[in-house]
């Protein structure tokens, strides 16, 4: 307004209708000043908005990574989520005594992932052991396609609760398997369920134990870290 005053002080023959025109041309310079300033915070929030996206979409994707071999890590320390226990004591093994009362039935599973051209499939469907008794277990996996395939598998036991009892010696989980076109391996699982499992009140209505195998196809370059306790 002082800038219109004085444009009408210097200028007092000008008409009422340049002025009236002066005033919505100051005006409209406000509005447009406005409009920019709006328009230019409104890109930096864009702008910000598109960086954090951007940020949480690479972190995200580096744990879907990691998140596979830290899962596992996890749970074979802690025997979490029906995982097998490692590191067992060999010495343990050579003097343990079966616990012949205390049967239990050992059921397999085979899975593959949906990518994961293999057949892959349990050689038994079911074996009874006794805690603190070595046992020997085969599973059968070939390749049906005209190319090589590289397989690795995870595993867990049903119930969650029983994998902290349930040992494995020797196991091909965790490992690159490659199979040429259209061969077959068979892959040994030599266990045994720790006696203290019979010790156990949690364990008392536990007479069925599951072993499951997925395997899924290992990509080139991809090589899963293996904790230093995996024997």
């Amino acid at each position: 307004m002082f800038a219109i005053r004085a444009f009408f002080n210097l200028s007092p023959s000008i008409s009422s209708h340049s002025l009236a025109n002066a005033v919505r041309n100051l005006h409209r310079t406000n509005i447009f000043n406005q409009v920019n300033k709006a328009n230019s915070e409104k890109q930096r929030n864009l702008r910000s908005t598109l960086y954090y996206i951007t940020a949480a979409g690479v972190i995200t994707a580096g744990f879907s990574y990691a998140a596979v071999p830290l899962y596992r890590m996890f749970c074979q320390a802690y025997s979490y989520g029906g995982t097998m226990s490692e590191g067992h004591d060999a010495s343990k093994v050579e003097s343990m005594k079966s616990v012949n009362h205390r049967p239990i039935k050992i059921k397999f599973n085979a899975d593959i992932a949906a990518s994961m051209r293999w057949n892959f499939k349990p050689q038994q469907h079911e074996i009874t052991v006794m805690p603190g008794e070595t046992a020997l277990a085969f599973y059968t996996a070939r390749n049906p396609t005209a190319v090589p395939v590289t397989g690795i598998s995870t595993y867990n036991v049903v119930p969650f609760e029983a994998g902290q009892y349930f040992n494995k010696i020797q196991c091909f989980c965790f490992e690159e398997q490659q199979l040429n076109p259209h061969e077959q391996v068979d892959m040994p699982v030599f266990f045994y369920i720790d006696p203290e499992f019979a010790d156990d009140p949690k364990m008392e209505f536990v007479e069925e134990i599951t072993l499951s195998y997925t395997f899924f196809e290992a990509k080139d370059g991809i090589h899963l870290p293996v904790p230093s306790y995996v024997k």
